[in-house]
């Protein structure tokens, strides 16, 4: 009885232990805390009085022949995000936080080798049927195993997933210890497996289907138009993540093939919000009488996301740009400051940082912290890495710098390139060229000044603007010289650096390592930003990163904005703030007296 009474002790010690080890809670932050506790009861700036119903129309400037998203094949159609729903989600004014969705708590333990999501018992699909572990389990297999290699790589280090019961789902890890990766899975699409078993996850798709979201694909015409209906029987309507959002009772978009005829159709009010990118046509084209006599709306919203990074990216697979000096002259023959005054009136900032307008970006010498992740690969990195943090050329803003060029010059023969009769050539004589491939002509505009410049390097570049089928399937497959990309981040930087920059994404086609980046030394600096243990240690882990990045000339960035610049037809309410990261459109909704106002206004 002694050794029996000494057992049980010793196993609820041990249980106690255990117990001790693991957290349940509503919601996963990879900051201090999660802004919103247990009992909350709706976001902060949202308006849970929000009338429902009306109709919103959109564009989109590229066509689609598939209603499947998750998987490398066909073009999906925009929106089909408001169809399924995961684990849990994000709110836009908490960004290092998720809080359950389908899930109703999490459970998770200190060593972070596993988590387990609890489904919430009101969580079901269109048709009436609970959602359950299994669709879970299977749609995360399906997932890793014919979904988009981004998320293969996002969930190279889950170990197995297995349903406890008809509402838990468990999902062990693999490696070292992984802060994000219970975030990561909490982003998991959940299909039905019922339905998606029959009709074939790995097929391209026009057949329509619903999902546990908050609304249905109504009609369509591939490569034309999809609209989708609010679903009344939305069984998440109530939930407080989800009070007054997703107002619209009508949600269509409308595929235009050209941006220039795009902007008249906003004018012509065939759609109903447009979000510019355009300085130039910020500062030229919105000056229509709708505008002066109030019937449109444009503002200039700041926020604070992280940027990223985006501009002209080489794909250094071809061996005219495996070398960094050629990529760095080439970035010295691109004059930002005469683009940006002369064709983007001056609305622009260059972007110095692939983590740009957040505190993840290099500045100045590296820290003793970033030093301690840097030194053991000191041989496999440029000797930049380890002085001042990278800035992207400065011009005299002439269009024609004679500095710059020189300079450009000067690496372009360090690197084995000659001028011979106005042309440069290698050593076999092969001329010089670059072909830009890009989707939107655009573009053009942008990389005319650096066409002329590039000519008196002796370099040909030619564009080459594609329709959006052919474009996805070269970018898929890697088969391009130059094109017009870049990379966005988040507030907590992780995983996704592996298919934006690992050695493995340069060789798996659809990967976004459009630069085919294959370094270890950036390989082991992005398991150290995984591997972080803590915000603390995060910071200095992506600021080497950066370092890395930077100083190999992967890109020559063009424009950064921290501001989001939207025009609108005058129909809408809206939240009295917007959240921090910006405007929260699903937030949004009709105001039945200003679009009565504004059709009478039409007519």
């Amino acid at each position: 009885m002694r050794f029996a009474i000494a057992s049980l002790a010793v196993f609820l010690l041990l249980s106690g232990a255990a117990a001790a080890q693991t957290k349940t809670s509503h919601a996963l932050s990879l900051g201090d805390a999660p802004k919103y506790g247990a009992d909350f009861k709706q976001l902060d700036y949202v308006n849970v009085d929000a009338p429902k119903g009306g109709e919103l129309k959109l564009a989109t400037p590229s066509g689609f022949d598939s209603l499947n998203p998750f998987i490398p094949k066909g073009d999906s159609a925009p929106g089909l995000g408001l169809v399924y729903e995961t684990l849990m989600t994000q709110p836009p004014d908490d960004d290092l936080s998720e809080y359950g969705l389908l899930a109703e708590s999490v459970e998770v333990p200190d060593d972070l080798s596993w988590i387990v999501f609890t489904l919430r018992p009101q969580a079901t699909w269109a048709d009436g049927q609970p959602v359950t572990a299994d669709d879970v389990v299977w749609s995360f297999d399906q997932i890793r195993k014919d979904g988009a290699p981004t998320m293969q790589l996002y969930y190279a280090n889950v170990a197995k997933a297995e349903a406890l019961g008809p509402r838990k789902v468990k999902f062990s890890f693999s490696g070292p210890k992984n802060r994000e990766l219970p975030q990561i899975m909490g982003q998991l699409p959940v299909l039905q497996k019922a339905v998606w078993a029959k009709r074939g996850f790995d097929k391209v798709t026009l057949e329509p289907w619903a999902g546990s979201g908050p609304y249905r694909i109504k009609s369509f015409e591939a490569n034309r138009a999809i609209t989708y209906e609010r679903r009344a029987d939305w069984w998440g309507k109530d939930l407080p993540i989800n009070r007054g959002r997703y107002n619209f009772g009508i949600i269509r978009y409308d595929v235009y093939r050209d941006q220039t005829v795009m902007r008249e159709a906003f004018k012509s009010g065939q759609y109903d919000f447009r979000s510019e990118n355009s300085g130039r046509e910020w500062a030229t084209f919105y000056t229509f009488p709708a505008i002066e006599q109030g019937l449109v709306k444009k503002e200039m919203v700041k926020h604070n996301r992280p940027g990223g990074i985006s501009g002209f990216i080489y794909n250094t697979r071809r061996d005219k740009f495996s070398d960094p000096r050629v990529r760095h002259a080439l970035t010295l023959a691109w004059d930002f400051e005469w683009v940006n005054k002369n064709l983007a009136y001056g609305a622009y900032y260059r972007p110095a940082s692939y983590f740009d307008n957040s505190i993840f970006a290099a500045e100045g010498a590296p820290s003793p912290d970033e030093l301690k992740l840097l030194e053991p690969l000191r041989d496999k990195l440029p000797k930049e890495v380890f002085g001042p943090a990278w800035k992207p050329p400065v011009s005299d803003g002439s269009g024609f710098d004679r500095k710059n060029l020189r300079e450009a010059t000067k690496l372009l023969k360090e690197a084995g390139w000659e001028v011979k009769d106005g042309r440069l050539v290698n050593a076999k004589g092969e001329p010089f060229t670059i072909t830009f491939m890009m989707q939107d002509p655009s573009y053009e505009r942008m990389a005319a000044p650096w066409a002329q410049s590039l000519q008196r390097l002796g370099i040909t570049l030619t564009m080459q603007a594609i329709d959006s089928a052919q474009y996805v399937r070269r970018l898929r497959e890697f088969d391009y010289d130059v094109i017009y990309a870049g990379w966005g981040q988040s507030s907590s930087p992780g995983n996704e650096q592996r298919f934006f920059f690992s050695s493995k994404a340069a060789d798996n086609p659809g990967s976004q390592n459009y630069a085919g980046i294959k370094n270890p030394a950036i390989d082991t600096l992005i398991d150290d930003v995984i591997g972080a243990p803590s915000r603390h240690a995060l910071i200095p882990a992506v600021r080497a990163l950066d370092r890395a990045l930077t100083w190999g000339w992967y890109i020559s960035p063009s424009f950064a904005l921290n501001a989001d610049r939207i025009a609108y037809w005058n129909k809408f309410g809206m939240p009295a703030k917007n959240p921090a990261s910006g405007v929260d459109f699903m937030s949004w909704w009709v105001d039945p007296a200003k679009a009565a106002k504004l059709a009478a206004a039409r007519q």
